[in-house]
């Protein structure tokens, strides 16, 4: 026999001795009840806690994506991306820790692998949304064609046999691959080498964002080069997080949401009003804009709510089982 079915055995036998044998057991009630209290409160307490807890999150920014997210040389991580982050995390209060800045592609293999929970100034593919979800955009900027003011012409149309450069991992790189096959694609790390290789005469042209050309240009005193037309890509720009954690979505969205206009378009000048200016494109107008940082939060916002839901009640399911 085990003890605890000797003790279960002791209590019957008590209960069938009358009322008289159970007078020496009301500590064993007050106890039970004790504890049960105990319990009650610690859940409490750890719901409580649980709310209070701050969302903590592994941030890996772009090393040189520059004027979204940059590192500069002594070290500091800047960008209007990185400066719209940590206006949302004063808000919010997350905990987020920074890891090493790197260039894209490493980013996105370390999110693929759940090494990451946090990216910004991604523009949403297919193949991302395999691992990733993303919010509203909260900028918006036309891709274009960067070549020497003697080179081929503004129209990428023109380029073909000759190198170009693009961003390896770069959303534009899948579109050009595809509508521009007889162009020489030459993968690069970041924007920034595309225009080295350029200025070093070792690709014909780069495409890239016109936010990013216009502020390495003026950055690295590239004065022989220009910007010629959009190539009919946009870049709409979201942070983006793991798949697997909706809570990120439901917060960000939120902090989103909160933010005041005045905010946005003043955090908008301070990073691109002098930079970016309209890029030539067959006579549209095309305006860099943090306007669309609201458009579909609420949707968005809905829609985690809603996966967070069944993952509750799924969980509950499973756990009544």
């Amino acid at each position: 026999m085990t003890h605890s079915a000797g003790w279960g055995s002791a209590i019957a036998a008590r209960g069938r001795q009358g009322p008289q044998a159970l007078r020496g057991t009301p500590w064993l009630a007050l106890t039970l009840a004790l504890a049960l209290l105990l319990a009650a409160t610690v859940q409490v307490h750890a719901t409580e806690s649980s709310a209070r807890s701050p969302l903590r999150l592994r941030f890996a920014p772009e090393a040189d994506y520059a004027p979204f997210v940059f590192q500069a040389p002594d070290g500091r991580l800047l960008g209007l991306s990185v400066e719209l982050l940590d206006r949302l995390t004063a808000t919010a209060g997350w905990d987020i820790e920074r890891l090493p800045a790197r260039p894209l592609a490493d980013n996105l293999a370390a999110a693929r692998r759940g090494e990451v929970d946090l990216l910004s100034s991604l523009r949403p593919t297919p193949e991302r949304a395999q691992y990733l979800a993303f919010s509203a955009p909260y900028v918006s900027v036309p891709a274009v064609l960067v070549h020497r003011h003697e080179g081929g012409g503004d129209q990428l149309s023109g380029y073909d046999a000759q190198s170009v450069a693009v961003g390896d991992g770069y959303a534009v790189q899948a579109h050009v691959q595809e509508f521009y096959p007889r162009v020489r694609w030459r993968a690069v790390p970041d924007d920034a080498s595309a225009l080295d290789l350029l200025e070093r005469r070792e690709v014909s042209a780069a495409v890239m964002d016109v936010a990013s050309a216009r502020f390495l240009m003026q950055r690295l005193g590239y004065v022989d080069l220009q910007v010629g037309a959009a190539i009919g890509f946009d870049y709409a720009l979201c942070f983006a997080w793991r798949r697997d954690r909706p809570e990120i979505g439901v917060a960000l969205s939120r902090a989103l949401a909160a933010l005041p206009v005045q905010e946005r378009d003043a955090l908008t000048e301070r990073w691109l009003g002098g930079q970016v200016q309209d890029a030539p494109d067959n006579g549209r107008r095309r305006w860099v804009r943090l306007g669309a940082l609201t458009m579909g939060v609420g949707v968005v916002g809905w829609w985690l709510c809603v996966v967070m839901r069944r993952r509750s009640r799924a969980d509950r399911r499973g756990g009544s089982e």
